[in-house]
């Protein structure tokens, strides 16, 4: 098969993988502290900050409607600034912007448009739009529910308590709490309806913002409450991205070799974190140290029954290795990944299948019987995840073409890059 510009040959592992990995930062984390410290009493230092287009689409959008951010060194600034200046952000494909910028905006005092990619205006955020116009802000989003759409500032929120359903996403409570102490009265956020998923996000934001001397009340299930005041400036360290470890943990697992990541925190709020448990159940042997996570294949990989509604964007990485899998496998308790940047549920059965893989789709996951792959296209909708998921197939599979990898920069700055010369090393 001849490969197009945008088909990436996934290097084959012939052998067993022995690498050392040094992840870039937490998206998750760099974009809250950026946020943070837009919004804080003085500058604050993002220190070893991720770069990469998610991180950069946030800076350059609090730069935007006024804050000053500093992206030049490995360490990057944040300082705020009078938000007076009309503004047009760019979402590109990050749902963090999308959702946690427009709190902010409303304390601006002039007009904030928004806009992204194609496919965001098909992401959900009606939710956090209804959700701000009851806290008192002014959105004009023509009835869609969707981008584009404008907040109109008017210097400040009246903020209180509001009712919303988070069941689509953990980043609709994330963005009202974010902003939420900046509020004349604060904001008392009530979830009514499934439960949220991924939780451990919601987790890594009420820790950040206790950080920072915020008070937030979290004691009640579903429900939390942020008090009003000041937003201390602070430092923040940001730690590796635990998720984007995921395609390198399974390599180790697909090839029968053994992958340290370095500095692997021993407590985080990260859903990353769940990847030691999910690799041990699978049959690998993982060890925390202080060097770091090491995950050593030592066998033939079995099939797992796992509920992922916590650790939703794991489920790629996870699909491909029980694809792998000597006995059946069954992913649950996440239809809310229908939602991230493609309907990942059904992007997954397809391609999957495309490579031979015996996969069943289901309303919330997706059910996997042992089956022989062979080589082909694995599309990846502009979805970092499932570039991902694609390369850990072609590490096991021969002539596996991975569509649009470059997408990976989203979290990831040459993945393709590192990625070939870990599994180069198994030749």
């Amino acid at each position: 098969m001849t490969s197009a510009p945008d088909l990436w040959p996934a290097p084959r592992a012939h052998g067993p993988v022995d690498a050392r990995v040094t992840l870039p930062g937490s998206k998750s984390i760099t974009n809250r502290a950026l946020l943070l410290g837009a919004l804080a009493s003085g500058p604050s230092v993002v220190r070893r900050a991720l770069r990469s287009r998610d991180t950069t689409l946030m800076a350059t959008a609090l730069t935007a409607i006024g804050a000053h951010v500093d992206t030049s060194g490995d360490d990057w600034t944040v300082s705020p600034g009078a938000f007076d200046r009309d503004a047009r952000v760019d979402c590109g494909l990050a749902g963090t912007v999308m959702r946690f910028v427009p709190p902010v905006a409303g304390l601006s005092t002039r007009r904030i448009d928004f806009d992204g990619d194609p496919h965001m205006r098909t992401r959900p955020v009606g939710e956090i739009l209804t959700a701000l116009r009851g806290l008192g802000m002014t959105i004009d989003d023509g009835g869609r529910g969707a981008l584009p759409f404008g907040v109109d500032g008017h210097g400040s929120v009246t903020g209180g308590t509001v009712v919303i359903d988070a069941s689509a996403s953990s980043q609709f409570v994330s963005a009202l709490l974010l902003a939420g102490a900046r509020y004349d009265h604060g904001v008392d956020v009530r979830h009514d309806g499934k439960p949220v998923p991924s939780l451990p996000h919601i987790e890594m934001t009420v820790a950040m913002l206790r950080a920072r001397g915020v008070r937030v009340d979290d004691s009640d299930v579903n429900r939390w409450s942020v008090a009003p005041g000041p937003v201390a400036a602070r430092d923040e360290t940001v730690e590796p991205d635990l998720s984007n470890a995921a395609p390198f943990v399974a390599l180790a697992a697909v090839s029968g070799g053994r992958v340290v990541v370095r500095d692997w925190p021993r407590e985080t709020t990260q859903a990353g974190d769940a990847l030691r448990e999910i690799l041990a159940r699978m049959g690998c042997r993982v060890t925390l140290t202080d060097d770091g996570l090491e995950v050593r294949g030592d066998g033939p990989l079995h099939g797992v029954d796992l509920d992922l509604h916590d650790v939703g964007e794991l489920t790629p990485a996870v699909a491909a290795l029980c694809a792998l899998a000597d006995s059946p496998s069954y992913l649950r308790g996440v239809a809310h990944i229908r939602h991230h940047e493609t309907d990942r549920l059904a992007a997954l059965a397809a391609e999957l299948s495309a490579l031979g893989a015996d996969v069943t789709e289901l309303p919330d996951g997706l059910a996997l019987r042992p089956a022989r792959l062979h080589g082909g296209v694995f599309r990846t909708y502009a979805d970092h995840r499932m570039a991902h998921a694609g390369s850990i197939l072609g590490a096991a599979v021969d002539g596996v073409l991975v569509e649009d990898v470059a997408t990976t920069a989203k979290t990831f700055p040459d993945f393709a890059g590192v990625w070939s010369g870990l599994v180069g090393e198994s030749d």
